[in-house]
């Protein structure tokens, strides 16, 4: 069913040999057969068989594709804002979690890369429409779901630039190079240090927020 989900109208062929690759193919005909028989009988008409190609039955949603299609919107600049919105669940969650075949995991690495770059995409196309707030949003999406992706902190950085936020802007710039020297043990790319390279003069002591310690004061 997920193999069905992600390849759209795959050959039957196709699937059975992605699924029972390590047997003869009569047999791996035999067990896809097998599979779409007991599917029928739990969710008759979730899977529908044209010939020798399969497709999901009509009206079944996959989250996949929607995250698919909001993506595609996203990079179309002729999209208005109100359909491309910050994201609710598209921006959580990975593929199949606990799945490790070989497609699964070429899938996931796919969708990830989707949804980070569509992320930082919906956030600079909000904040040059002003909405700031929403930008902050899908940018600290971008950064959640990959914490060491410099791309999702120059776009966060951007965004507070755009608002007119310097000392903000400056600030997650900081808190970003201490998690890399942190993780890494290296510095921030050029191409990021020249977004706030003019403010380091002007503020050469804002950095990241110190923690507090709760157990203070109390």
């Amino acid at each position: 069913m997920a193999h069905v989900c992600l390849s759209g109208r795959p050959p039957r062929a196709a699937i059975a040999g992605h699924l029972w690759p390590d047997v003869p193919e009569e047999h791996a005909h035999g067990s896809l057969r097998s599979a779409l028989w007991r599917l029928q009988r739990v969710a008759p008409g979730l899977v529908q068989a044209s010939g020798s190609v399969l497709a999901l039955g009509e009206g079944v949603r996959v989250d996949v594709l929607e995250l698919a299609d909001w993506a595609r919107r996203v990079r179309d600049p002729a999209c208005c804002l109100s359909d491309v919105d910050a994201p609710d669940l598209r921006s959580r969650g990975e593929l199949l979690p606990g799945w490790y075949d070989d497609w699964v995991l070429l899938e996931r690495e796919r969708l990830r890369q989707l949804r980070l770059h569509a992320l930082e995409q919906v956030a600079a196309r909000l904040a040059a429409a002003g909405r700031y707030g929403d930008a902050l949003q899908a940018a600290y999406a971008a950064v959640g779901a990959e914490p060491l992706r410099e791309s999702a902190h120059r776009t966060v950085v951007r965004v507070h630039l755009a608002e007119g936020n310097a000392v903000e802007a400056l600030r997650a710039f900081e808190r970003f190079r201490a998690v890399l020297v942190e993780e890494l043990g290296v510095q921030p790319s050029e191409q990021m240090t020249r977004l706030v390279a003019d403010l380091h003069t002007m503020w050469p002591t804002v950095g990241p927020r110190p923690r507090r310690d709760r157990g203070v004061g109390r």
